[in-house]
């Protein structure tokens, strides 16, 4: 199945997932890396008569962000359709939308108010941290017992620890910020493909993501 970009655009509510996959050196080693089809993710924003945006983290500047106006690398906040023309015209990049659901009612909305508060800024991590941060992720952690317990579980990382962020980890932290994802993972452990329907999220609750519904992008 596939829809248009405007097609897309006006279906897409906060929450939803939108996920890139590309044929450069860098995408590949990402997908190889991961063993992903996917090499890029974001979240989108819609709210009130605001136009939807895309709540996620890069390297480039080419947009000014929405929460600050200014053009800055790291954790950004898009108008949504112009991000997707970057990296589809720019970067050359497909898009797919995963709808959640049940869609994200006020309560969830505000949480990602408080995530982009909090994170919006953070500076994107270097090619080196980023590998190492996503290999470090994969290591599980060792559970360390407590005085009168049989067992203690790890606790969460607050996003406050995140000093840089790449776009998994964003939409990671919003996600449980809303509730969506259990606490107690590191950011790390999450990449693009997590977001892949290939890939078990384990959501919380009735929550779910749709199938990828392919987006058709407008040449240049």
């Amino acid at each position: 199945m596939s829809i248009s970009l405007d097609e897309a655009v006006e279906l897409t509510r906060t929450g939803d997932v939108w996920v890139f996959r590309g044929r450069s050196v860098p995408d590949r080693a990402i997908q190889l890396t991961t063993n992903s089809p996917v090499n890029h993710v974001g979240m989108a924003v819609v709210l009130d008569d605001m136009p939807p945006l895309m709540w996620h983290a890069e390297l480039g500047r080419s947009l000014p962000d929405m929460w600050t106006g200014a053009h800055q690398r790291g954790v950004q906040l898009h108008d949504l359709r112009d991000a997707v023309c970057v990296w589809a015209n720019r970067y050359g990049q497909k898009a797919w939308l995963r709808q959640l659901e049940p869609p994200a009612g006020p309560d969830r909305e505000q949480a990602v108010l408080r995530t982009i508060a909090r994170l919006d800024g953070t500076p994107f991590p270097s090619t080196a941290q980023l590998a190492w941060r996503w290999a470090r992720g994969r290591v599980p952690r060792v559970r360390v017992p407590h005085p009168g317990r049989r067992d203690a579980s790890p606790a969460p990382v607050p996003d406050r620890a995140l000093e840089t962020a790449y776009c998994a980890e964003v939409v990671a932290v919003t996600y449980e910020a809303m509730g969506l994802l259990p606490p107690g993972r590191r950011p790390n452990w999450y990449d693009p493909g997590r977001f892949w329907s290939g890939d078990d999220l384990d959501l919380t609750g009735d929550a779910r993501l749709g199938k990828e519904i392919e987006v058709r992008i407008p040449p240049r």
